[in-house]
């Protein structure tokens, strides 16, 4: 069933202090960060305010849909290899025990769970007290979503945290849901893109064939493959979010063998919608000429994904608004992460070796409920008069070279939509091509 978090109806008044109704797991962090795209929101680093002389005047934010079941298609691929390792004639492993009794009783839908919509709530919260003075019942977020279920759900879930957070005194609604089967700049589409199946095929020959090998040996009869094992770690964060407590899954691996599960998931989006794909980045063009249009009070100018019924309308894509919030998917905020120049590596990753000292890093990017947020700044300082802003994703200020920011992370909305050029060219002629 649909997940709504129970705080929706919830009318009781409530502090300006975020209470927290997402549960904690009693897990260390670093396994809960190894879990990738599967891995709970946790601030990277604690939110610094702007610096001095600069004010907050408008908040973009682009957040993902809060934990859910496993999708359809990889779904049925754990179910199986369950399958494969209970067929085991015996189990010669203590950590292998449960097994025997252990039933898949995940629904294979994609639904948000209840930590999912907790999840969304407690954002909801966080955003009003940090961004209260933004707001108010006449100046109220404007939300949209793109059409996913999960996706429309954890936009309400937030609206909803975020009314709870201002007493009910600034309740936002969902505005716009963005269907999926037409142009839609929170969802990614590009049919000619490859997959990162290649790449991902090769770091799974590379590091699970000593996990196979135990695993067999411990449970003969199980036969266990590569992919298997990919699909029995991700139980380790599917359970655990599903049933709020830890999966027995995770004591199955070690430490070290989840810090290569999280490589997976870097290596996967990296080249199913990152810079290693052609027709990754393009894919979130659409978003950055709707940012780069709030940013300036101008009309949207894109040529990609974004739907110019909509976005020619000033009711469903209002230009004077001091706080956006939009809700999407993992793999569309690779996307514009992408496209605008975040996370850039000096190489493309090596599929067969992890760089220690990379920043893609996907449980720091796209956790469940990972959020990119842009605070466009009015500063009147030393070295800084008129507008300027600052990105930060799950908390942690991004460096942005690109335009000439310092170690603040600051640069002047000038510079930045200077900077954006592949996406002002509309992909450089890549959208063509994803249609083709």
């Amino acid at each position: 069933m649909p997940n709504i978090s129970p705080f929706l109806t919830l009318l009781a008044a409530s502090t300006s202090t975020i209470n927290k109704t997402a549960p904690t797991f009693d897990l260390p962090q670093s396994l809960q960060q190894s879990w990738a795209t599967y891995s709970p929101y946790f601030p990277v680093v604690k939110y610094v305010p702007p610096p001095a002389g600069c004010d907050i005047v408008q908040v973009d934010v682009l957040e993902r849909h809060g934990a859910r079941y496993p999708t359809s298609g990889s779904g049925k691929s754990i179910e199986e290899s369950v399958e494969s390792i209970k067929n085991a004639t015996e189990f010669n492993s203590p950590n292998l025990q449960f097994v025997k009794e252990y039933n898949y009783t995940l629904e294979n839908n994609g639904y948000l769970v209840p930590f999912g919509a907790a999840q969304s709530f407690d954002a909801g919260q966080e955003h009003y007290v940090r961004y209260a003075s933004l707001v108010s019942e006449e100046m109220l977020p404007f939300v949209r979503a793109s059409g996913d279920e999960r996706v429309v759900e954890s936009a309400l879930n937030w609206t909803a945290g975020f009314a709870y957070a201002s007493k009910e005194t600034v309740v936002p609604i969902l505005n716009v849901i963005l269907s999926e089967s037409g142009n839609d700049t929170l969802n990614n589409y590009c049919p000619a893109a490859n997959s990162s199946k290649a790449e991902t095929g090769e770091w799974t020959d590379t590091f699970t064939p000593p996990i196979v090998d135990w695993i067999n040996a411990a449970a003969p009869g199980a036969n266990l493959t590569g992919s298997d094992i990919v699909n029995l770690m991700a139980l380790c964060a599917f359970d655990t979010v599903t049933y709020e407590t830890p999966s027995q899954w995770c004591d199955v691996f070690s430490a070290e063998e989840f810090t290569s599960y999280e490589y997976y998931g870097d290596i996967k989006d990296f080249y199913g919608n990152g810079y290693g794909n052609e027709l990754g980045p393009v894919q979130g063009v659409g978003y950055i000429n709707e940012l780069l249009a709030r940013l300036t009070d101008t009309p949207v100018q894109d040529e990609t994904q974004t739907n110019h019924t909509l976005d020619d309308n000033p009711a469903t894509f209002p230009l004077n608004r001091t706080f956006y919030a939009d809700f999407t998917h993992d793999d569309q905020m690779i996307s514009i992460f992408s496209a605008m120049g975040l996370f850039k590596q000096p190489s493309d990753l090596d599929p067969t070796q992890p760089d220690p000292l990379r920043t893609w890093i996907v449980s720091l990017m796209v956790p469940f409920s990972g959020r990119m947020i842009t605070e466009k700044l009015s500063c009147n300082t030393v070295g800084m008069q008129g507008d300027y802003l600052r990105i930060l994703v799950n908390d942690a200020v991004q460096p942005l070279p690109f335009c000439g920011a310092g170690l603040d992370g600051v640069c002047s909305v000038e510079n930045f939509v200077e900077s954006q050029s592949f996406a002002r060219n509309n992909g450089d002629g890549l959208w063509p091509v994803c249609l083709a």
